[in-house]
């Protein structure tokens, strides 16, 4: 499993958490399960107008079965987990947080979850494979990064034109590696706007996240 968050927001986690489940349903089934409320619209699909994850951590009783049952297909090997219900991720009881975990470990698939922006529920990230965090190389955004307590397993970095900070002062700073580092292209700002990046993920996308998949 794989988890997709940032500390700060507008560091990209949608989109990257949406191009990663991408580039894993080229090899096996994928699964996105959306946190953040974005995915429907980042991967240019329609709003699912039914029950999502939010209504399965809700309920006590909810199992692996009814968790699939929720999924809708974004392509022909991926399929999105919506939020679902509007409402805070605080109000879930922590002990669902592991339960889905588990749940997404028995559904055949590899599964990224969107965690947005924010520390991830501790009970994914004991669960996750990889832990990654989104950031651009932002004094205040590293900063808060490291408040949040949250040990990344890996870095996604997305640069910006003028920042001063390297890859390497990025891993120093957090004590993680840089496992994928995204540079800007229009392409990519223009494949989103234009809903059509699960259609034709661009390539310099693609190709820069095959190292953290």
């Amino acid at each position: 499993m794989f988890l997709c968050w940032s500390a700060k927001g507008g560091s990209g986690t949608t989109v990257v958490s949406a191009a990663l489940a991408l580039v894993l349903s080229h090899r096996r089934p994928a699964l996105l399960v959306d946190l953040a409320g974005d995915a429907p619209a980042a991967l240019g699909i329609a709003e699912p107008a039914g029950p999502g994850v939010a209504d399965w951590l809700a309920s006590p009783t909810a199992d692996a079965a009814a968790l699939q049952r929720l999924a809708v297909p974004a392509t022909d090997t991926l399929q999105l987990i919506p939020w679902g219900a509007t409402g805070t991720r605080s109000s879930l009881a922590d002990a669902r947080w592991g339960q889905l975990a588990q749940a997404l470990g028995t559904l055949g698939a590899a599964a990224v979850v969107d965690c947005g922006t924010g520390a991830p529920p501790a009970g994914l990230v004991a669960a996750a494979g990889h832990s990654l965090l989104v950031t651009r190389p932002c004094y205040l955004a590293l900063r808060r990064a490291v408040a949040t307590g949250v040990q990344p397993s890996g870095i996604v970095l997305v640069h910006e034109p003028g920042r001063a900070l390297t890859a390497r002062d990025v891993e120093r700073s957090l004590g993680a590696p840089v496992v994928a580092e995204l540079h800007y292209d229009p392409a990519v700002a223009r494949a989103v706007d234009a809903g059509l990046l699960a259609a034709r993920l661009p390539r310099s996308l693609a190709h820069s996240l095959k190292s953290a998949a």
